[in-house]
């Protein structure tokens, strides 16, 4: 089956002006949710070394957050249960991109670090969005973006101080 390509406005964008708070928000998370799908699924499609959204993810957080971690730690981040974290977390040292060794200063504990190549493969997963970067700049103002950039990654920063209440 070809691929259907849909372009327009969905109802809710439509109806701002008598939206309740409520709905209003929900409608924001809500696009939010559907943009995280959609750049997921052309994301992963492009993926290099066969890395998942879920490896990807892992690898970017080493660059944004720390240099390394426990897997605890990792599953906290993402909200994963621990299984899942070293399911992931094995697939990744598999391939070379993580470290996963004792921590000196504890037996039981593991400390998970990127790899050079891991660092690699994360770098290579941006460039390969690359075409769909420079086309989406040619369709949105970058300071457009950028405000709203702003404004997200606050409502971003709340909701993961929330879930620690």
């Amino acid at each position: 089956m070809g691929k259907t390509k849909h372009i327009g406005k969905t109802k809710h964008m439509n109806k701002t002006k008598h939206q309740s708070e409520s709905e209003i928000l929900f409608s924001y998370f809500n696009e939010i949710n559907i943009v995280s799908q959609l750049s997921s699924g052309i994301f992963e499609q492009n993926m290099p070394a066969g890395l998942t959204i879920s490896q990807f993810s892992v690898l970017n957080w080493f660059v944004r957050v720390d240099q390394q971690a426990t897997p605890g730690r990792l599953s906290t981040a993402f909200q994963v249960t621990k299984g899942a974290m070293t399911n992931t977390l094995k697939k990744l040292q598999e391939k070379g991109l993580v470290t996963v060794e004792a921590d000196p200063e504890s037996g039981r504990r593991k400390i998970v670090k990127m790899t050079t190549e891991g660092r690699k493969v994360r770098d290579a997963a941006l460039l390969s969005i690359a075409p769909l970067l420079k086309e989406l700049a040619l369709n949105f103002k970058t300071s457009d973006i950028q405000k709203q950039l702003t404004g997200i990654a606050k409502v971003r920063q709340y909701l993961d101080e929330y879930r620690y209440r």
